[in-house]
């Protein structure tokens, strides 16, 4: 994925964690490499509502294999994710 599209699509993931889980307040430093679940900010059915948003926003399928810390657990892992899932 091109540059310019990665920090979109970070961007775009950035804007719903703190719109739907932060409830439109500030991210709180929220780092593009910090752990959403150590954090706090997203827990299970969390997780399942990110997955909808991705896979409606980005057109990509996740599949139950996928539903796992390495793909889902910080921005910059979900913008990795979606990178290699576009690229497939």
């Amino acid at each position: 994925m091109q540059q310019q599209q990665t920090e979109t699509v970070a961007a775009e993931v950035r804007r719903f964690i703190v719109d739907n889980f932060l409830f439109g307040q500030d991210d709180q430093g929220l780092g593009p490499d910090d752990s959403l679940l150590d954090r706090g900010v997203i827990d299970s059915t969390g997780v399942m509502e990110l997955v909808l948003f991705l896979e409606q926003q980005f057109g990509v399928k996740v599949e139950d294999t996928e539903l796992v810390p390495e793909n889902l657990d910080s921005i910059e892992r979900i913008c990795a994710f979606i990178d290699r899932k576009l690229g497939a």
